[in-house]
């Protein structure tokens, strides 16, 4: 029997190819369901990082693929040339939780390739494909004082009739706290001290990041963030990305909150330094929503 290749499909296989991966079957849209949810598709995506499992890049337009992570070629090949540098068998992935607004996919993931972290991921569809990729990784630290990790916690977006209003909620909090420093609205988003914290240098409840905010100043290191870029949301779990500075880096923050009866009940983070200029492998820029 004779196999019939999409053109996709070819050129995903040549795109490997040249970033020196070897694809032994590449009859790679017969292998996969090309009809699984987008979630599907980006959970698979990501575990191929870890199983080396050619197939799932079959989600990506070989034509089309924008990437923002700074420290990886544009299109294809640089996603390959990724994958090319790890040592076999040395990565892992775990998603834990996943989140869909529109035609974008938001994951969380625990990663463990070139050491542990965890990551943020955002990846935009376009006519059923990948075509575009940001995301936000920290080194993998804690547990926190208040003994939670950076991933642990709800998991499944639920609420999904209250995605609208939840989204409203939070980012009208990241404007008015983070962004404005209107301190005297902070209480009126939380439902008193009942607040989940999973960074993993701050404690649970206001009291907890009032905490932590003082031991920085005291330290002499500033939280600035100088503008959000984009929110995303399923349900009560809503990811805000912005960018702003941590002390004097420049920096990306991604902030994903669980929202409960109408009050920012839960918060995941990750922290990333963006680059200088001179060090970006790709022209696209960490953000450009």
């Amino acid at each position: 029997m004779k196999h019939r290749f999409s053109t996709s499909v070819l050129q995903v296989a040549l795109a490997l190819s040249f970033a020196g991966i070897s694809i032994a079957n590449p009859v790679i849209a017969e292998e996969i369901n090309m009809t699984a949810s987008t979630k599907t598709q980006v959970s698979a995506l990501l575990k191929s990082i870890e199983t080396g499992d050619a197939k799932p890049v079959a989600f990506i337009n070989a034509n089309k693929y924008i990437q923002h992570n700074l420290a990886v070629g544009d299109g294809l090949a640089g996603f390959g040339a990724v994958l090319q540098a790890l040592p076999k068998g040395s990565a892992k992935v775990n998603t834990v939780r996943v989140i869909q607004d529109g035609n974008f996919v938001v994951a969380h993931t625990d990663y463990n390739f070139f050491g542990p972290k965890v990551g943020f991921d955002i990846f935009r569809f376009e006519n059923g494909l990948i075509v575009e990729h940001w995301d936000n990784l920290q080194e993998t630290a804690g547990p926190n004082p208040s003994g939670r990790t950076m991933l642990d916690g709800a998991s499944v977006p639920v609420d999904l009739d209250k995605t609208a209003s939840n989204k409203a909620l939070v980012q009208a909090f990241v404007e008015d706290i983070l962004v404005n420093g209107k301190m005297d609205k902070l209480a009126g988003y939380f439902d008193g001290d009942n607040y989940l914290q999973h960074n993993p240098h701050i404690g649970d409840g206001l009291s907890g990041l009032g905490k932590a905010l003082g031991e920085l100043a005291k330290a002499g290191i500033s939280l600035k963030y100088d503008r959000i870029h984009k929110v995303l949301g399923e349900g009560n779990l809503v990811l805000v990305v912005s960018e702003g500075h941590f002390g004097a880096n420049h920096s990306s923050f991604y902030d994903l909150f669980r929202v409960q009866n109408g009050k920012i009940a839960e918060h995941w983070d990750t922290i990333e330094t963006i680059p200088a200029r001179s060090d970006w492998k790709n022209n696209n820029g960490k953000f450009g929503f």
